[in-house]
């Protein structure tokens, strides 16, 4: 069943999901474990997460501890096609997404997974959780736990447990360092990038460069974007990340300044408008903008809009073009979306295969563990997080030291100084 736009895409699917299969050695190790303990035998999870190749892997993998899976979007253009078909028709994964499906299909789709009535939710953005506890609380009695990928929806499941609107735990996936170290850093520095020049076909070396927000997301898209010969200016509104971009020969400077020198903007906060009105008003002729923090609101698409007396044509695949009354041209990447999957594949699977390792063994530790966890957010235990890294390493064929007797219980006393 599931809603995908063509099962005939299947097969070049499956191609797609095994070559990232490749670069995802840490699931695999995870998968063959499940598949022998089954410990997710009788879970049922419903997911709503970006339906890529990577995604593929981690739910063949909850799959293959026994679960019943399904999927929704968590972005209305970050579906590849092929791959819903590839799970719904192939791997026994019920699907529901198509790529650039409206607003009200996007609902559609997951409540569509909530009729499954899951037991585990798994969530990117927080939409599923969202929905849950806003139209169908009738089943949030039946769910142990869930787990959540991104900043953003972290950011709003902390605010529901504050107002004590969280009805079951959750884990916050993304805090865990082998994902937000490495996904969040390497893994949006350069699917942001490939974006940009894949849908823009544009220089970046010698051009200004403007990143908004400083969190691991703002470090790998600035790192990637000065490696490339930009000259890169960081927005911050909290003075130690503003101080740690300077201290690493950013220039850094409110949003308003940079707007009137910056060719190319990325916002990575997690916040709304974060370029507004007043700044697109400042811009030069033929600036690009893009956005590669989860929702489509931090940029203000609605001013933008109103601004565009000229009119908006669709100058390339992912590139909208507004024209300002006195003629200046400003252009919108992926309709303002999370443009490292709008306009591009997202994260390459090296890094995904960190975070969704942490994703399964976090459904792992909620399954065994719920009946004692309080109704709020907690991170990845240290455990599951150093247990991934291993993995990673092992898989690298690369070997570390250990500490010695000696040395353990040197970091394990006090009596012992100088």
């Amino acid at each position: 069943m599931g809603d995908i736009r063509d099962a005939a895409l299947a097969r070049g699917g499956r191609d797609r999901i095994d070559w990232a299969a490749g670069e995802m050695p840490v699931l695999r190790q995870i998968r063959e474990r499940f598949d022998k303990e089954r410990p997710l035998d009788g879970i049922r999870i419903a997911a709503c997460l970006h339906v890529t190749t990577e995604t593929a892997n981690l739910m063949e993998t909850l799959a293959a501890g026994r679960a019943e899976v399904v999927l929704a979007a968590s972005n209305p253009l970050s579906t590849q096609d092929d791959v819903a078909a590839a799970l719904t028709e192939q791997s026994g994964v019920e699907t529901f997404a198509i790529k650039g499906e409206d607003n009200d299909t996007y609902y559609k789709h997951i409540n569509a997974v909530l009729d499954l009535r899951p037991m585990i939710t798994m969530d990117d953005g927080a939409d599923l959780v969202s929905v849950l506890h806003t139209q169908r609380v009738d089943q949030l009695a039946e769910v142990l736990g869930g787990t959540e990928e991104t900043t953003t929806g972290v950011i709003r499941l902390r605010a529901m447990a504050a107002d004590g609107a969280l009805a079951y735990p959750i884990v916050s996936v993304n805090d865990a360092d082998t994902k937000h170290l490495f996904d969040n850093r390497f893994g949006t520095g350069q699917s942001t990038m490939d974006a940009i020049m894949r849908s823009t076909n544009r220089l970046i070396a010698g051009k200004t460069f403007v990143v908004a927000g400083y969190g691991m997301c703002g470090r790998g898209v600035a790192a990637r974007a000065r490696g490339m010969g930009a000259h890169v200016i960081v927005t911050e509104v909290d003075p130690t990340s503003a101080l740690e971009a300077v201290m690493e020969g950013y220039r850094v400077m409110p949003i308003r300044d940079a707007a009137r020198v910056g060719d190319l903007f990325v916002t990575v906060t997690g916040d709304t408008g974060v370029i507004r009105r007043e700044h697109f008003e400042l811009m030069k002729d033929g600036a690009i903008l893009a956005n590669s923090g989860h929702f489509d609101v931090e940029i203000d698409k609605g001013a933008l809009r109103g601004l565009a007396t000229g009119g908006v044509r669709r100058l390339r695949e992912f590139v909208d073009e507004y024209t300002l009354a006195d003629g200046r041209r400003i252009n919108l990447l992926g309709e303002g979306r999370l443009v490292n999957l709008a306009a591009a594949e997202g994260h390459p699977a090296a890094v995904m295969d960190m975070s969704f390792a942490n994703q399964a063994l976090a459904v792992e530790w909620m399954v065994k563990n719920h009946a004692t966890l309080e109704k709020r957010v907690y991170p990845v235990p240290v455990e599951i997080d150093r247990e991934v890294a291993r993995l990673k390493l092992r898989a690298m064929n690369v070997e570390i030291d250990q500490l010695t007797a000696e040395q353990d219980e040197y970091l394990h006393s006090w009596q012992q100084g100088t």
